[in-house]
């Protein structure tokens, strides 16, 4: 018997089928891999895609040469798609939040090539929950934002980043709030939540009458002032900041009015604030914006029309008694930026308020008129400019009002005063409802200037309803002189009585010649 080794012999053919086996299988895989080695699935991060991202074509697929073969599925099913050059553009429409697949089939020599990639769609915005407003404790001082948020990856509050705690709370102080505070979450997806705070200041009130520069330079005038603050009869003064004529009352540091020689220095603006303010009376600047003859004029020989309202036909405008060279264009921005610098400057040198007065557009027909570079309407022109002044002010420690037409609480276009609009960037409204200046018949009212009290009453009823859900005052200037009727002692505490019905208890008197009627106001109000 021959002997065996024990080893079982394997068949050569068996051998060389396997091998085969084993290199059809091989290149079968290799050429399933070269059939989906140029497929490429981009746009697909490794965060959530918003949905708009995702329909807008963010995810793209690049096929090679068989792109023009490849069949792209989404979840199973097939999805239009776009060529963009080389690539192919996913357009699948509105999808719902969650986890979604997209592949890529390529056929190839031996069946199709399969390249399948996930992506998750993210359309919730984070939860965002803070308080509707804020109150610091006076204009300028800083305000703390709180808040929590749900699902948020950033926060900003006034645009600083904001690093929430585990639990989602967050807190920011920010030193010099606008009049609005914007707070933005956003999540790993884009989304964004937005919240914006309206930092509420309120007005201490005032019973306040206006002086000149002149006139507080003259101890004539000035004098019994003082002696109605010492009495009591009012507890506020307001000064001409830039008047009428254009003129600067005190020597101001503003380049422009330096290079115009419109600071005429007539009282020292510091002295006079620190006498009032040692007295305990509050100091407001009455700053004359847009009726500004020294600018228009200045401009206008000085190759810069544009700073200028005009005609139809390219000439100042010169309609309604205001003179050759009156208004100032409030859409050029050297015009507003030179008001906005002065307004600063007040506020720096210590005046509690800046009161804008001509804060509007001519009075006149406006098919008449041209404001070059306006892009809007005279309303929102305006509305922007006080936007663009209150940051200024607020930030200094001082507050904001706008002098307005008593017509504006109802007729908003004929000089470009939109009450409602207006108040989002002031502090509080003054409108001018001298019983004089209203015609008769006005809020059924037979002769306004013989009813002082029926008209200012009635008046001041419109303009509360036009701030309706506001935290803006309004602050009436009254009128203490005579235009075509005798005013004495009578016709003005009518007004002030007729303010005070209407829940308004703050006035402002004018008088032109800058003599007032102490014994019309009560002492201590």
């Amino acid at each position: 018997m021959t002997g065996t080794t024990g080893r079982r012999h394997v068949p050569r053919a068996l051998l060389i089928g396997a091998g085969v086996v084993l290199v059809v299988l091989l290149g079968f895989l290799l050429l399933r891999w070269l059939s989906t080695s140029d497929v490429e699935v981009r746009g697909v991060p490794g965060r959530p895609l918003p949905p708009a991202a995702v329909s807008g074509g963010a995810i793209t697929v690049r096929a090679g040469d068989d792109a023009a073969d490849a069949r792209v599925l989404l979840d199973g099913r097939a999805v239009e798609v776009v060529r963009e050059g080389p690539e192919l553009a996913l357009r699948p429409g509105p999808l719902p939040d969650g986890t979604h697949r997209v592949s890529v089939r390529v056929p190839g020599l031996l069946g199709s090539g399969t390249v399948e990639r996930e992506f998750t769609v993210d359309g919730t915005p984070p939860a965002l929950h803070v308080e509707d407003s804020l109150r610091p404790e006076a204009p300028g001082e800083p305000v703390t934002v709180t808040g929590r948020v749900e699902g948020a990856t950033e926060v900003a509050v006034a645009g600083a980043a904001v690093a929430p705690d585990r639990s989602g709370g967050f807190a920011a102080v920010v030193p010099n709030p606008d009049r609005e505070v914007r707070v933005l979450a956003t999540d790993a997806a884009g989304n964004r939540a937005e919240r914006t705070l309206t930092v509420h200041t309120r007005h201490p009130g005032m019973r306040a009458v206006h002086m000149t520069g002149m006139a507080w330079s003259s101890a004539t005038l000035r004098e019994p002032v003082l002696e109605m603050a010492r009495q009591g009869r009012i507890d506020t003064v307001e000064l001409d900041i830039k008047d009428e004529s254009g003129e600067v009352a005190y020597d101001s540091a503003v380049p422009m009015a330096e290079r115009l020689g419109a600071d005429k220095g007539y009282y020292d603006a510091r002295r006079a604030i620190d006498e009032l303010h040692a007295m305990g009376v509050r100091v407001v600047g009455r700053l004359v914006a847009f009726k500004d003859p020294v600018l228009a004029e200045a401009s206008w020989r000085g190759g810069h029309p544009e700073r200028v309202v005009q005609t139809a036909d390219g000439r100042p405008w010169t309609s309604g008694g205001y003179g050759a060279f009156a208004f100032t264009n409030f859409a050029d921005p050297v015009v507003r930026q030179y008001n906005v610098d002065l307004a600063a400057e007040a506020a720096e040198l210590g005046f509690d308020d800046v009161l804008y007065d001509y804060v509007r557009r001519p009075d006149g027909d406006l098919d008449r008129m041209r404001f070059p570079g306006l892009t809007t309407t005279p309303e929102a022109g305006i509305v922007e400019f006080l936007r663009q002044t209150q940051t200024e002010v607020r930030s200094r420690g001082a507050l904001l009002g706008a002098s307005v037409f008593g017509i504006a609480v109802d007729r908003p276009t004929q000089i470009a005063q939109d009450i409602p609009a207006m108040a989002r960037y002031v502090d509080y409204i003054a409108p001018m409802v001298y019983p004089s200046h209203w015609g008769p018949g006005e809020f059924g009212v037979a002769d306004p200037d013989a009813q002082p009290y029926d008209i200012v009453r009635r008046s001041l009823a419109g303009f509360a309803e036009a701030v309706r859900g506001t935290d803006v005052q309004i602050i009436p200037w009254l009128q203490d002189f005579s235009l075509g009727r005798e005013y004495g002692p009578a016709e003005v505490a009518a007004q002030v009585d007729a303010a005070r019905d209407a829940g308004m208890p703050s006035f402002l008197l004018w008088a032109a010649n800058c003599r007032y009627t102490g014994e019309a106001l009560v002492p201590g109000g």
